[in-house]
């Protein structure tokens, strides 16, 4: 089993024993969920200050996940480093082209660097397995209700736009005048809350979890990081890479995401969904909807 591979386990087994963590290792644990390369290029003691914690306490929580110290700990993390990321010369060269180009290009290029950057590990460190799982429990379910507050809820209303051109059962929350908790109050074990928030986490859609799951409800979640609230105690759980040079974090990897996860539902889905799509898009064409070629 390769490096990466091993420090991804490591990160899955610091959430599943984070309600056992003290406060205290909790900290510590929660920097390193939210920034694991830095754990194979740095000592226990810069761990222990990021984290703002004390050095035993990184090496408590190390202990607490199944390795004698903090040296262990590390190792898959610096096996990983090792290993490096996939290269892509040609891409490079053409980064650093656009970067000369005027005084804005090296924002340029940052952008799409990092926009890259975040599709490829967001969908690196999804298991297809997992990803078809939650396909086949929304296609299954009664109701699906996908819920996004700020930017997340024009993110959850494109999901939901996109899946009603064949499907009828699925809704963005919260709805115009509403509160997702209200929206939610009828739901059960028959349907699915598709959550979605990223850093700092919004209380409306960790309280509407919170409900969801006291009713039945099968929640899938989308997050950014292994601590987010919303991502301990789902039954489908998802991390996107949001990373940017802006001041807000990016949706770019949220929405891929969305439309691969709708692409496995589709694929998942009986033969009629097919036909479904089809008759939408030709009564569209039919009421001159679309516009094929310019008048």
């Amino acid at each position: 089993m390769n490096g990466t591979n091993v420090s991804s386990e490591i990160l899955t087994r610091l959430s599943e024993e984070w309600d056992e963590l003290t406060p205290e290792a909790q900290k510590a644990a929660r920097y390193v969920l939210e920034n694991p390369r830095d754990v194979g290029v740095s000592t226990v003691r810069e761990i222990a200050e990021a984290a703002n914690v004390k050095p035993n306490t990184v090496v408590r929580m190390a202990r607490q996940v199944g390795f004698d110290g903090y040296e262990d700990f590390r190792e898959p993390f610096r096996d990983a480093i090792r290993q490096g990321m996939v290269d892509f010369p040609d891409r490079a060269r053409w980064l650093q082209d656009v970067s000369k180009r005027g005084e804005l290009g090296a924002l340029y290029a940052e952008a799409i660097s990092g926009t890259l950057a975040n599709i490829e590990e967001t969908f690196a460190a999804i298991d297809v397995t997992d990803l078809k799982a939650a396909a086949e429990r929304i296609w299954n379910s009664r109701q699906v209700f996908t819920l996004g507050v700020g930017v997340n809820n024009a993110n959850a209303r494109n999901f939901t736009y996109l899946a009603s051109t064949g499907m009828t059962r699925f809704h963005a929350i919260p709805r115009s005048g509403s509160t997702a908790v209200d929206d939610l109050a009828w739901a059960d074990d028959q349907d699915v809350l598709i959550a979605i928030t990223c850093r700092p986490y919004r209380s409306e859609v960790i309280d509407a979890i919170e409900v969801a799951r006291e009713q039945g409800v099968t929640i899938v979640a989308i997050s950014d990081s292994p601590a987010s609230p919303i991502l301990r105690g789902a039954d489908h759980g998802f991390i996107v890479q949001a990373d940017a040079p802006q001041f807000f974090p990016s949706s770019v990897s949220t929405i891929a995401l969305l439309e691969t996860l709708l692409s496995f539902v589709i694929a998942v889905a009986s033969e009629e969904i097919v036909e479904r799509v089809e008759t939408f898009h030709r009564r569209r064409h039919q009421l001159g909807i679309y516009r094929e070629d310019p008048e």
